[in-house]
């Protein structure tokens, strides 16, 4: 029997209410065998709820405050999120590292906030291509994992995504991903999932599942076209093993 895997879309600041509408009426209508969310702009949280009508499909926002509420135009609180129905935040993605300069310690700030308000963090961590080609990911990782996760709380998720894979077409050998995540699995413990990302695509998910301590996805692009999100989201993966 295969195990169901968590798959996350991530939209970015991409999709329309029209968008959104057609794909989830369309992803509906599958058999999904997998547990997913879908992490669309703000201000189409709400009309994904609306229209959202599977036991199997989740909401999830891009990021969070690490304030509860507060005079800071322009931020979203965690408490509001799941007051529209999110269920899951993304925290700490390698472009709210890069263009915000969001650091470790305010991630994990971040998180602590989320699970307080009855979210569920999904923390992202990664090398950059320097770092890889240094050897220093597995170092990088540990730090990561020690300075910006949650403290208090444990229902989170980790994403490993290495950043120079990030929307650039170049993905993590499966060996590479072997190893980062048997590093975290042993840093973390058998109870947090563990989820890949980085030019995640219909042609290489399904390898990627398989693997042992992958516990699911977390996918850009390939998140926004129908019929490929729709196929990534219904396939089972071959067997594999935390």
């Amino acid at each position: 029997m295969t195990t169901q895997k968590l798959i996350v879309g991530n939209w970015k600041m991409n999709g329309s209410l029209s968008f959104l509408k057609e794909n989830l009426s369309y992803w509906q209508t599958q058999k999904i065998f997998h547990q997913i969310v879908i992490c669309p702009p703000f201000p189409l949280l709400p009309f994904a709820k609306e229209h959202l009508n599977s036991p199997f499909i989740s909401l999830g926002a891009q990021d969070c405050h690490n304030k509860v509420s507060g005079a800071f135009t322009g931020d979203i609180s965690a408490s509001i999120l799941y007051e529209v129905g999110c269920q899951y935040v993304l925290i700490g993605h390698s472009e709210r590292r890069q263009y915000h300069n969001e650091t470790n310690e305010l991630i994990k700030e971040k998180g602590e906030t989320a699970i307080a308000n009855h979210l569920i963090p999904i923390i992202c961590i990664g090398e950059n291509l320097q770092e890889r080609e240094q050897g220093k990911t597995l170092s990088i990782l540990s730090n990561q994992v020690t300075t910006s996760i949650p403290s208090k709380g444990s229902n989170f998720c980790v994403a490993y995504e290495p950043v120079w894979a990030i929307g650039t077409g170049k993905t993590a050998s499966l060996n590479d991903i072997t190893k980062a995540h048997s590093a975290l699995r042993q840093q973390l413990g058998q109870n947090i999932k563990l989820l890949y990302g980085g030019s995640v695509t219909i042609d290489n998910y399904l390898e990627i599942l398989s693997l042992d301590n992958v516990d699911g996805v977390l996918i850009g692009g390939a998140s926004l076209k129908k019929d490929d999100f729709s196929r990534m989201i219904c396939n089972e993966p071959a067997n594999s093993t935390r």
